[in-house]
């Protein structure tokens, strides 16, 4: 699935207010209402949304989208937060890089550095960052995903915890207006708390439909992070809370 701008700011939109009817959408991007139906049919289908009769509404607060769903979403923009990220690591660093689709095209866009030790708990990433040449993987234990390949649970945590690395590269469902980190897997949050702990420098990485998203696991704060890699600016509400941390903002050009 490919989506065209339109069905993205469709999207975006509708994460943020909640529930947007069909007129106000078709208002809103200047087509036919029959138009906004088939956008919205196509992203009920593909899980994106929910479809209500005369509009459409966010997903659950307990459940995220489904994972090949979330490899096309925003994929254009999330490989631009990739390089950007990747631009600033140097070579000979140790990095711990949580679950997401994000955070595995932060893995693709280090396929040219050298001497990396990166720790995951993501089989796709280990999969994808074996290959690199001088580029040794670490793999937490744990409970397996059969979802996305994610490792979790306290035998995650416990080895997490034994490492101290330069870079923790983490991944995040949701960025609330106040700030507030959230996630969906109370599991999978406990170990990117550890990774926030053990990691001298927090990157955390996140496309513009990532803000305001309902999610129902608290993770940490924007003021725990180092700098916030994203694809558009953000609200001036936003970037008074990043001042304020003095968590850097990077958007990816």
């Amino acid at each position: 699935m490919i989506l065209n701008q339109r069905q993205k700011d469709l999207l975006t939109w509708v994460n943020r207010e909640g529930y947007v009817s069909v007129d106000r959408l078709a208002a809103q991007f200047q087509v036919t209402t029959q138009t906004i139906r088939r956008d919205i049919t196509l992203l009920a289908e593909n899980q994106l949304l929910q479809r209500y009769h005369g509009g459409a509404s966010v997903l659950s607060s307990v459940e995220n989208v489904a994972y090949d769903a979330r490899q096309v979403l925003m994929a254009e923009e999330k490989r631009r937060i990739a390089r950007a990220v990747a631009a600033q690591i140097p070579d000979n660093a140790s990095l711990f890089i949580n679950l997401g689709t994000t955070t595995e095209e932060v893995a693709r866009a280090l396929s040219q550095h050298r001497g990396l030790r990166v720790i995951t708990n993501n089989f796709h990433i280990a999969n994808l960052m074996c290959d690199f040449p001088d580029c040794e993987v670490l793999v937490a234990g744990g409970s397996l995903r059969k979802r996305d390949r994610g490792l979790t649970g306290e035998a995650t945590v416990q080895f997490i915890r034994q490492f101290k690395v330069d870079y923790g590269i983490i991944g995040i469902s949701s960025i609330e207006a106040d700030g507030t980190l959230r996630d969906f897997d109370y599991r999978e949050v406990l170990t990117s708390q550890a990774i926030l702990q053990q990691s001298r420098q927090v990157w955390l990485v996140a496309d513009h439909s990532k803000f305001e998203r309902p999610a129902m696991v608290e993770l940490g704060h924007l003021s725990q992070v180092d700098a916030l890699f994203t694809d558009q600016p953000v609200s001036a509400e936003l970037q008074d809370i990043l001042d304020k941390g003095n968590t850097q903002l990077v958007v990816a050009a």
